[in-house]
């Protein structure tokens, strides 16, 4: 069965461009010129995933981004010109799933597509997560790469399974430091660059040549298996 996905965007040009590249690759593909058709689409189609442009003619994407995340739980994968800092760090931190900015590459945009309905997928109760190199039972409390056993400390371990769990997805400097220690460390930047560097030798063959846990300048981490 095909994946359903909704295009929100006001450029008839990019809608087109992006319908013929997913349908190539047996989309199913919806779209939507404004925030309001889009909403109304996104509850009437239930998309798989949903590509939102932020600058839409009758409402900020950042809004509608926000609505969609009291009941969308699917991927959101933002096409932006925007590319300042503050509009990443705000998308991905009201649940973006992705951000890419315009122009884009459309191989580029596939992969990212591909690994976030793959992510959505493998999301289960099961206690064991599998990603590449790395077998992870949250029951154990044991993480193995390659079949040896990585010996973490807690927060290291939580930190890896959040990474994990969102593979491919950047998670905001806030979003880390919230999730694994709480609002009162939303700010401590430093912090987490020291539990990341102690993460990166523990699992990356080169911890400073990291091809696990990637660093996104000014904005947080992406982890690739």
């Amino acid at each position: 069965m095909s994946n359903r996905i909704l295009v929100i965007d006001d450029e008839a040009q990019i809608r087109r461009l992006l319908q013929i590249n997913l349908e190539h690759e047996n989309y199913l593909v919806t779209l939507a010129s404004t925030a309001r058709e889009g909403a109304q689409m996104a509850a009437s189609h239930q998309p798989h995933l949903i590509l939102l442009d932020l600058g839409l003619p009758d409402k900020s994407g950042h809004e509608l981004l926000k609505e969609l995340r009291v009941w969308y739980s699917n991927p959101i994968v933002i096409l932006s010109v925007l590319n300042s800092e503050a509009d990443i760090v705000s998308a991905l931190d009201h649940g973006a799933t992705d951000y890419l900015t315009k122009p884009f590459r459309s191989g580029e945009l596939m992969a990212r597509i591909r690994s976030a309905l793959r992510n959505t997928k493998t999301e289960q109760a099961s206690s064991t997560i599998r990603a590449g190199f790395f077998v992870i039972d949250i029951t154990a409390h044991l993480a193995k790469r390659e079949g040896k056993i990585l010996k973490l400390t807690t927060t290291e371990f939580n930190l890896l399974v959040l990474l994990v769990r969102n593979e491919g997805r950047v998670l905001t400097h806030q979003f880390l430091l919230k999730e694994i220690w709480g609002t009162g460390y939303q700010t401590e930047t430093q912090y987490l660059r020291v539990y990341m560097a102690q993460l990166r030798k523990k699992i990356e063959v080169n911890p400073n040549q990291p091809v696990h846990i990637i660093t996104e300048s000014g904005i947080g981490y992406r982890f690739q298996s």
